[in-house]
């Protein structure tokens, strides 16, 4: 009994505390600037923290949305941090989030280099989201290689500038064959050439020197410091 009476008064002793924590976190929202309770603070994610009630950074969301083809900033003065997507989904209707990642996605599209599969069975849009210099790429949907750069099945051994004279199956095998044994093959003749050791300054039977590593007139220095040839 005694320690039943003890537990109850030192809850009593810690209530008024714990009353006062909340009303320390309760806020004025800066947008309405009504007086809200801590429970309807909005939160974006750990981008930024402002002084915002749910309701209005979703009224916010509702009209931005409509206005804009991506990003959508946190309406804090100054501030350029973006709202989190993730953060807003449970505060705005399923239709207005849909939209949001519709324009999302269209700006990403817009911002990247793209082309569409070659393939007639597939036609996949791929991005360059890397913003490397792609040449072969396999699809993600088929699965398939293909050249980035000239929009064609990928021509295994041969240069984009080549690749559109290829006569056909066999040379298309001797392609694959190049790649595969690592040859390279003579900017100037097109011969085929498999280096076992030594340095990369091939001299072709042509009489040309090019290099073993890209294929390209040689030059002196480090490695690919002067552009050797496209494609």
């Amino acid at each position: 009994m005694g320690n039943t009476m003890r537990k109850s008064v030192k809850t009593r002793v810690e209530e008024p505390g714990l009353l006062q924590q909340e009303e320390d976190s309760n806020f004025t929202c800066e947008i309405c600037t009504e007086p809200m309770l801590a429970i309807s603070k909005f939160k974006n994610g750990s981008l930024c923290q402002h002084p915002f009630c749910l309701d209005c950074v979703a009224k916010y969301i509702e009209v931005t949305v409509e206005e804009t083809t991506g990003c959508i900033e946190c309406p804090g003065l100054n501030c350029r941090q973006p709202l989190d997507p993730i953060s807003c989904r449970h505060i705005i209707s399923k239709p207005i989030f849909e939209k949001w990642c519709d324009h999302l996605c269209d700006s990403t599209v817009l911002g990247s280099e793209s082309c569409y599969c070659p393939y007639r069975d597939c036609s996949a849009l791929v991005l360059n989201e890397c913003r490397d210099n792609l040449k072969k790429i396999k699809c993600p949907n088929c699965k398939k290689n293909f050249c980035f750069l000239c929009k064609i099945p990928w021509h295994a051994g041969y240069r984009c500038n080549e690749s559109r004279h290829l006569r056909d199956r066999n040379d298309i095998l001797a392609g694959e064959l190049i790649e595969e044994k690592k040859w390279t093959r003579c900017y100037n003749c097109g011969h085929s050439v498999e280096r076992v050791s030594g340095c990369r300054d091939i001299k072709c039977k042509c009489g040309v020197q090019f290099c073993h590593q890209c294929g390209g007139p040689f030059h002196f220095g480090p490695l690919h410091s002067v552009p050797s040839r496209k494609g």
